[in-house]
């Protein structure tokens, strides 16, 4: 069939500037183009590589509390950046659903202006049987974040090795 990942995704929005702000400074994307005229914005977390990964259009038409997107992750390139966003999301105030190990990564999931969940993770590049999901404090030292996680690995979740398991992909 073809299909290597997934291009680019977008949600409809109310408040074009509040949403343009907060995917833009507070999770970090380029602005890549935008047509202010009829209300678009692309971004992309790679631009050298990528035009665009997540687009936003004036539009939305669902009530606020509707259901639309169940989520919008973004792949993040190690530990630290985990904790980074984690101290970003607290700063600026971004509500936060839950911080979890899935055990093959790490995952902060939060709420954008408009109330679409999205997460920002960190994969660790172990193999889990999945669902699997427990609360992760990030509120304590890098190694205390690392033993909890293992920790709640062995007590909780048996690991699987399918024969095309292997680390994750940059």
């Amino acid at each position: 069939m073809g299909i290597v990942e997934l291009g680019h995704t977008g949600l409809w929005v109310n408040d074009l500037d509040t949403m343009r702000d907060f995917y833009g400074r507070v999770l970090g994307l380029t602005v890549t183009d935008e047509d202010p005229e009829h209300g678009v914005v692309f971004f992309s977390s790679r631009p050298d590589y990528e035009h665009h990964e997540f687009v936003i259009m004036t539009g939305r038409t669902a009530p606020p509390g509707s259901l639309l997107a169940h989520q919008i992750s973004w792949r993040l390139d190690g530990f630290d950046a985990l904790l980074e966003y984690y101290q970003r999301f607290v700063a600026e105030g971004t509500p936060l659903q839950q911080i979890v190990t899935h055990g093959n990564a790490f995952g902060i999931y939060f709420f954008d202006p408009e109330g679409n969940r999205g997460e920002v993770y960190w994969p660790t590049g172990i193999e889990v049987s999945q669902p699997f999901r427990k609360t992760l404090n990030l509120d304590q030292d890098p190694q205390a974040i690392l033993a909890e996680a293992q920790r709640l690995l062995e007590e909780n979740g048996p690991a699987y090795q399918p024969a095309t398991a292997g680390p994750p992909q940059p």
